[in-house]
């Protein structure tokens, strides 16, 4: 089996990809510098067939040496600042991470000769969609905020590696990931948590804007059929096809714990907030037969049990 680096394989999508990696029997190595959003908790049932790797993306001694010493042939590459509204309370470190920390890492994979380098974006990339389209691999990109921003530009920098460098670099789009081992700030985690203490759940606005869902196992398997069959070069989007609006997504987590919605407690919007994302996923399930398992109904049922037997690590993480 091919062996890979891991960059966030301590964070919330990083971790099930690596669980899985193992699984499937690859050679892992996990790079993470165990941020407020990291803990080695979520990779406790694999951690002796791993190794790990305590380091920051953006200290380029530490890249360039972890590079060396493991000479990957896949990079995957999840490690990122992603909560909208701390990018908002406080951009540099998404530009700190998402764009200098992306830039080491193909500069480093430039230098080592990889086989592939899976660049995460995400869908919000694309910015704000109204309407009933979806955005396309070719949609061009039009981030809103400095979370989306650092993305973007750590989107672009790959493809521009890629055709300056011959750097063999895929981009993956995916949509909002939800599931078990989500760090508790967003929506969510958030409201399970909240239902649970009975205290009220902050939703913006009148909970109207609309993401849609993708269960984050069937993310982390859309990026091992991209690592087997995708091509260099290629834009992937990664989505269920599942819209939901904020109001909704809360109702149905009230709902499955038997609680009343009036916890919901409407507040100011958030600044530049994007009305609705939605993918065309058809490539990806075209090209690579890749389709998602895990049905909304199904996953935020599996979500709510997961946080309701490990209530202890949410609360030591707030």
């Amino acid at each position: 089996m091919e062996r890979l680096l891991v960059t966030g394989g301590a964070g919330f999508i990083g971790s099930e990809f690596v669980r899985q990696a193992v699984e499937r029997g690859y050679d892992v190595t996990v790079v993470d510098k165990l941020s407020y959003a990291g803990d080695l908790e979520r990779l406790k049932t694999v951690k002796r067939v791993f190794t790990f790797h305590h380091a920051d993306i953006t200290d380029r001694e530490a890249v360039v040496q972890i590079i060396k010493a493991t000479s990957p042939s896949v990079v995957v590459h999840w490690a990122a600042e992603s909560h909208v509204d701390r990018s908002i309370s406080n951009p540099s470190p998404f530009i700190e991470t998402n764009v200098s920390g992306t830039l080491l890492l193909l500069e480093a994979s430039r230098q080592s000769g990889i086989r592939l380098f899976v660049n995460i974006s995400t869908d919000e990339v694309y910015g704000d969609l109204h309407g009933d389209g979806r955005f396309h691999e070719t949609t061009p990109l039009n981030p809103s905020s400095p979370y989306s921003v650092s993305k973007a530009s750590a989107d672009m920098l790959g493809r521009a590696y890629l055709r300056t460098y011959g750097v063999p670099v895929v981009t993956v789009r995916p949509s909002n990931n939800y599931g078990p081992w989500q760090y508790p700030e967003k929506l969510i985690p958030v409201t399970i948590w909240r239902a649970f203490r009975n205290e009220k759940i902050p939703v913006y606005a009148r909970g109207e804007n609309v993401r849609e869902w993708l269960f984050v196992a069937d993310c982390a398997e859309a990026v091992f059929d991209i690592i087997q069959r995708g091509r260099p070069g290629e834009i992937y989007n990664v989505g269920s096809g599942e819209e939901k609006r904020n109001i909704d997504v809360v109702t149905t987590i009230l709902r499955i714990l038997g609680k009343s919605d009036e916890q919901i407690e409407f507040v100011q919007d958030r600044p530049g907030h994007d009305f609705r994302y939605a993918l065309n996923s058809d490539k990806i399930r075209s090209e690579l037969g890749w389709k998602p398992k895990t049905q909304f109904a199904e996953g935020i049922a599996k979500t709510v049990a997961w946080y309701a037997d490990h209530m202890d690590w949410v609360k030591r993480k707030l």
